[in-house]
């Protein structure tokens, strides 16, 4: 990540799996300080813009410096992330896609954005997590590099754990319980209880689709949905 605010984005990558991930060696991840490659004593790096309007413009020779710098210390040329609103916005078949590459590199914007022709020259792809605009790329960045990181072999415990998520298969993930059975007048669904595994997978798939019907219809769109699909969903008025 090549970033104004390397300790914040650290802070926030040494905890939690991401964190532990790093200590066993399944991921590797590195804050570059883009102040390091400015040129006066006061280390900046953004400038007034072109044609005038406010606010200030991040120079695109720092960026520049940096992500060669970058190049030559790994050897190879990452795959080059801006995030950015105008980007593309973050699926999970975008995170399958990253998660399977070897290096990436990610900038983080601030003030009024980048210099124009730094985008040209090096950045591969922008992405943005919304449709909505925040003070800087390092929140963005991170959402991007947790979503990534946690597809990764030997990050979380088993492949499952992400597999039956929302959104791995299409759909939005079926709602789940734990102890106690009875929680203030509401009960675990029976099936849930039971121990059959075959009525359990169904009974998930089933709450799978009517989450995804109630709560986000137009993911159902890309599916292709079986006859009892179909069925179910026009049982509960969802179709």
């Amino acid at each position: 990540m090549i970033t104004l605010f390397p300790e914040m984005c650290d802070t926030v990558l040494g905890e939690s799996i991401i964190g532990r991930a790093q200590k066993k060696g399944a991921v590797e991840l590195r804050c570059h300080q883009l102040r390091d490659f400015a040129f006066d004593k006061h280390r900046r790096v953004d400038d007034t813009t072109y044609g005038g309007g406010m606010g200030m413009l991040m120079k695109a020779e720092p960026i520049a410096l940096c992500f060669e710098e970058l190049c030559r210390t790994i050897g190879k040329r990452p795959h080059f992330i801006y995030m950015s609103p105008k980007g593309k916005v973050l699926t999970q078949e975008k995170v399958r896609e990253l998660a399977g590459l070897e290096n990436i590199a990610i900038l983080c914007g601030h003030y009024e954005g980048v210099d124009q022709r730094v985008l040209d020259e090096y950045i591969d792809e922008e992405i943005s997590i919304g449709d909505y605009v925040l003070t800087g790329g390092e929140l963005p960045a991170l959402v991007l590099t947790d979503s990534v990181c946690r597809m990764i072999p030997e990050v979380l415990s088993d492949d499952i754990c992400f597999e039956e998520e929302s959104h791995y298969s299409g759909l939005l993930e079926y709602p789940q319980y734990t102890k106690p059975a009875q929680w203030r007048g509401r009960d675990v669904p029976e099936v849930l209880l039971s121990g059959h595994h075959a009525n359990i997978e169904k009974w998930r798939h089933e709450q799978s689709l009517i989450e995804t019907a109630k709560k986000r219809p137009d993911m159902l769109v890309k599916l292709e949905l079986s006859e009892s699909d179909k069925k179910l969903l026009e049982k509960n008025g969802l179709l």
